[in-house]
């Protein structure tokens, strides 16, 4: 028996649904081979018969999908705002909770408050509610320390729930995200410490994977993004960007002319952005939470980026304000019934798109030969299930790295 033919474990008895190029390509009674926790083999069973395999695992029926990717999360923070919720629900302006010290400012105080220890405690909670959907890999965000101390804490949380979570997780720094109070008359002072003394230290640390802003007039406008966008560059970290989801500014054509992994949001993008995007080659990472939440009209413009063969990936956007999803399986729904996606596109979104939004399309998001072994049993007929039904836990056997893990 040759050695390419030996593997650790071969995984069949079910549809493999391989998403590569970000199509179902279905497998019908596939098998999945697996050594050293990587794939070395994807195919129909009965071509696996010269596979010489320590263990055989039989999943009975089923199909079988890539690990689910969301590839924007904020679920590092302190504190909730359920109360805030509650109160713009019987009538409550935003204004006014923000007059009272809600609003963002109030996740701020929160998280500066809390220690290292509890943001991983409180976070992990969160975390393990996407990871019993399948999810095998995601991002999580800095952005709501809003000092440089707070935003390392923020980051340092990140990295230990990445060392304790069988699953993997990128780090994003998102100090850009809102002006701090004590910078309320000088947001530019706030960029000048985070291109001169936060960056670096982030990346002198390995802190972040990548560096995020939120271009919004209520944010960072193109100029103070670009000049984030120069420092982190300087350091060789990839950039991604919260853009057009208020208004249109040419947030995602500027991250497009940085060569960014994503632009995010995006329900003003236009054609102009949009084309940009196509050349750089800039992932569209579609929020259907934050846009159900926040009862907004204006949907992202699906149709022009199918136009332009511009990727689309589909996140949680899990956070305390605008967004708090803990099922990216939901979001698989929305992004089908309120942005007009197919099941394919949105399958699609939470597995190669979104490994593409991290900068990962080589090693994750599709099931074939080189990329790593994270992958879902699901007890369904068809991928279209896992959009289709509502709420609820689908039952699922998650193997990450070639690991049954639940």
């Amino acid at each position: 028996m040759s050695e390419q033919h030996r593997c650790d474990s071969l995984w069949h008895g079910a549809d493999v649904i391989t998403m590569q190029n970000g199509r179902y390509n279905i497998i019908e009674d596939g098998a999945i081979a697996v050594r050293d926790g990587n794939i070395i083999w994807v195919g129909p069973l009965r071509d696996a018969r010269e596979m010489n395999a320590a263990r055989r695992i039989d999943f009975g029926g089923g199909i079988v999908t890539p690990g689910l990717v969301d590839c924007h999360t904020h679920l590092v923070f302190g504190g909730d705002r359920s109360h805030e919720f509650e109160q713009r629900l019987n009538g409550v302006s935003y204004s006014d909770i923000a007059a009272q010290g809600g609003g963002i400012l109030s996740t701020v105080r929160a998280t500066r408050a809390a220690s290292e220890a509890e943001l991983v405690s409180s976070a992990a909670w969160r975390l393990q509610r996407l990871l019993a959907e399948g999810v095998t890999t995601l991002e999580i965000k800095s952005g709501y320390g809003l000092t440089h101390d707070s935003e390392l804490r923020m980051l340092r949380a990140i990295r230990q729930l990445a060392q304790q979570t069988p699953a993997q997780i990128q780090s994003t720094c998102l100090a850009a995200h809102a002006t701090p109070p004590e910078f309320g008359d000088n947001p530019d002072g706030w960029i000048d410490l985070i291109c001169n003394v936060l960056l670096p230290q982030v990346a002198d640390e390995g802190l972040a994977d990548a560096v995020d802003a939120f271009c919004e007039h209520l944010a960072f406008s193109p100029e103070q993004v670009a000049r984030v966008f120069d420092a982190a560059q300087r350091l060789g970290l990839p950039v991604k960007l919260h853009a057009e989801q208020l208004s249109s500014l040419g947030g995602s054509a500027l991250a497009a002319r940085y060569g960014a992994l994503s632009a995010d949001h995006l329900e003003y993008a236009t054609e102009h952005d949009v084309a940009a995007m196509a050349a750089s080659g800039t992932v569209a990472v579609l929020l259907p939470g934050a846009f159900y939440l926040l009862r907004e009209k204006q949907v992202p413009p699906v149709a022009l980026f199918r136009q332009y063969g511009v990727p689309m990936a589909l996140a949680s956007d899990a956070n305390p304000g605008t967004s708090p999803a803990l099922s990216l399986r939901l979001m698989l729904n929305m992004g089908c019934t309120l942005f007009g996606m197919t099941p394919e596109e949105a399958l699609a979104g939470v597995t190669l798109h979104g490994a593409r939004a991290l900068g990962l399309a080589d090693t994750h998001g599709s099931l074939e030969a080189g990329k790593v072994a994270d992958f879902v049993h699901w007890p369904l007929t068809r991928p279209a299930e896992l959009v289709y039904w509502l709420g609820g836990e689908l039952p699922c056997q998650v193997i990450f790295r070639g690991e049954a893990i639940r």
